[in-house]
């Protein structure tokens, strides 16, 4: 599968993504990727925020590629089970918080609470750091592990956001192609 032969929803996290994050230069190169744009960023609604997912999926005329990350990758998570089936082709999430892990966590993100276990109905791929204050590695991989995702250990790259110094994220971009190509 091809960029171009898919419509490639950005999903963001809480406080949305800044134009220095990878999700917005992507959006702004990849001529299929759209954003995701939710109601309310500083106050997130798990519900709304799914049900806004959901309605995006429905629209799209192609098969989907979501692209999430931090509080996105929970969204995809919650929605799945409800999205509108073979709709979504497949997910590169990116830096899953736990929203169990209250001690670092903004209190929105508690709002995300439990993490679904269920497996994702569509192929995934999670990528993790070892260093991601918002979620231990072993937790990432725990979840991947739940949802059937394929697990990429990004090694120590924070939050992988712009303040952890991905802004344009070429590797990750590469690592989205090489996703894609095996969707088909």
């Amino acid at each position: 599968m091809r960029i171009s032969e898919c419509d490639v929803l950005i999903v963001p996290g809480l406080h949305n993504s800044d134009e220095e994050h990878w999700q917005s230069r992507w959006e702004s190169r990849l001529v299929s990727a759209s954003r995701v744009v939710q109601e309310n960023w500083a106050r997130p609604d798990p519900d709304a925020w799914a049900a806004v997912l959901r309605e995006r999926v429905a629209a799209a005329t192609r098969p989907v590629v979501l692209v999430a990350h931090s509080l996105g990758v929970l969204t995809v998570a919650r929605a799945a089970p409800t999205l509108p089936a073979g709709k979504v082709i497949g997910a590169f999430l990116v830096a899953v918080p736990d929203p169990e892990m209250t001690e670092s966590q903004p209190p929105a993100v508690a709002l995300f609470a439990p993490v679904p276990t269920d497996p994702l109905p569509f192929p995934s791929l999670l990528v993790a750091s070892r260093n991601d204050v918002h979620c231990s590695f072993e937790r990432a991989q725990a979840i991947a592990l739940d949802w059937g995702a394929a697990l990429v250990d990004a090694g120590e790259s924070g939050h992988i956001n712009a303040l952890s110094g991905h802004g344009p994220w070429p590797e990750g971009l590469m690592r989205l192609g090489h996703f894609l190509g095996r969707l088909g």
